[in-house]
């Protein structure tokens, strides 16, 4: 397979099920920044986690796939390949966010984002994470989308949160509360 088709090289891209849009289309923002957040996962995930978050984030990058597939796939589109985003995965998310939160001391102030790069990483994510989010809903502001792709990214910021507090937690690195001056 080449790599490079040239088919883009007039600022067009071919969708998944079919025909094309200029490469500046909200849909083409909101699956790249889902792109984009899937590669921090992956410097995250190199840079070395504590091991509770090691095989989430793995699943979670599974997942960023189905997300952009989902959002590279007009909803009208005949597909049989391509997999949608389910109410199943968003439902994971909020039973690991449960999990991790109930070891973590109560949020009483707003913190700012930090401590060991693994946390910092996954705090990066999760602002990457909202912006993918604000993308979907402008795509969703012009045409029908599956409305479980914007639960999934709205539930996965909440859960980079967690996972971030979770690895400063993990490391005894303490939360550096943001004090008003």
């Amino acid at each position: 397979m080449k790599i490079y088709t040239r088919g883009g090289d007039e600022g067009k891209t071919a969708l998944f099920a079919g025909g094309r849009v200029s490469k500046n289309h909200a849909r083409l923002h909101a699956y790249g920044t889902v792109d984009e957040l899937n590669s921090v996962l992956g410097v995250v995930l190199a840079g070395g986690t504590p091991e509770a978050l090691t095989a989430p984030l793995q699943r979670v990058q599974g997942e960023l796939f189905i997300v952009g597939a989902d959002l590279a796939t007009p909803l009208e589109a005949a597909s049989n390949y391509v997999v949608r985003v389910s109410a199943q995965l968003t439902t994971a998310l909020e039973t690991e966010i449960d999990e991790w939160d109930a070891q973590l001391p109560p949020l009483k102030h707003f913190i700012l984002p930090g401590g060991t790069l693994c946390a910092a990483l996954l705090h990066q994510a999760r602002t990457i994470c909202r912006r993918a989010e604000r993308w979907v809903v402008a795509l969703q502001d012009s045409e029908e989308i599956n409305g479980e792709t914007l639960r999934y990214l709205n539930r996965l910021s909440d859960w980079l949160f967690v996972a971030a507090r979770y690895a400063n937690h993990a490391a005894n690195m303490p939360e550096v509360i943001w004090q008003m001056k």
